[in-house]
């Protein structure tokens, strides 16, 4: 995905990718029963992504509170599949998906359904305690299955040491080596993340683990004007949702003075 958008883009060294927040879908205890209002709403942040100047999206599932461990239902697949293929259809940029909270198998299955262009996911490599309980790696089952419906064009981005965790359990493996087995594991780029949601990681921390890898490194979590020069030189992929929201919380519409911010400050 990087070399298509940076050869479109005029060799772009660092890429802007919008979290697009859809509202909640079926199964989740928010839905509002309208999913033409769904689509709706997601159609109008993507937009102003787009239009703004953004390179890439992704569309996650975040509205879904509490988040299942490790899946989501039939119904949140095939709602998400169709919000998908909207926003594909809207924006002529690429398009990457996630579900929460871990469901990654099911993420994969969207962006077939799709055709998008990568996936989001937690807890490729090593176990750690999320939110919702114990996360065990899914690197083996992803990777194969992918393989299996023929679907190498959707690159895998792993979260590594991902925010709203404990990773007391592997404390002995730090950042660089979580990297570094993400990407002998088959990841196609790896996340780096602060603590939680709008949460920004250590400068020094992204340059470590671009450092430790050859495939792309991305921030996760955090990126503002202030802080995205710095951001931009170690990672390839900047995931921004918070600061791009009215008021910054990842829970409003996109605010095209901020995004327009963004895409200035880079």
């Amino acid at each position: 995905m990087f070399s298509s958008i940076s050869s479109k883009s005029g060799e772009k060294s660092c890429l802007l990718i919008g979290a697009v927040h859809v509202p909640a879908l079926p199964g989740a205890d928010a839905y509002g029963f309208d999913m033409e209002q769904v689509i709706k709403q997601t159609l109008a942040d993507a937009r102003l992504y787009a239009e703004a100047g953004f390179d890439a999206l992704i569309v996650e599932n975040m509205h879904d509170v509490p988040y299942l461990r490790g899946y989501v239902a039939p119904e949140t697949v095939a709602a998400m599949s169709v919000v998908a293929q909207a926003v594909k259809g809207a924006v002529k940029i690429p398009i990457g998906v996630q579900l929460l909270a871990a469901a990654n198998i099911e993420s994969l299955a969207v962006a077939v359904a799709a055709d998008l262009d990568f996936i989001r996911v937690e807890g490729f490599v090593f176990a750690h305690i999320g939110d919702e309980g114990l996360h065990q790696a899914s690197a083996p089952d992803l990777v194969r299955r992918r393989a299996a419906l023929k679907a190498t064009k959707v690159k895998i981005f792993a979260d590594i040491k991902k925010k709203h965790s404990s990773h007391a359990i592997t404390a002995d493996v730090d950042l660089a080596e979580t990297a570094h087995t993400a990407e002998f594991f088959k990841a196609d780029g790896v996340i780096v993340s602060g603590l939680r949601t709008a949460a920004a990681p250590l400068e020094s921390e992204v340059e470590e683990v671009a450092a430790a890898v050859k495939i792309p490194t991305l921030v996760g979590s955090g990126v503002t004007p202030e802080n995205i020069a710095a951001f931009s030189r170690h990672a390839r992929g900047l995931i921004i949702g918070s600061y791009a929201k009215l008021d910054g919380h990842w829970a409003n519409a996109c605010d095209p003075r901020r995004l327009e911010a963004l895409v200035k400050a880079l």
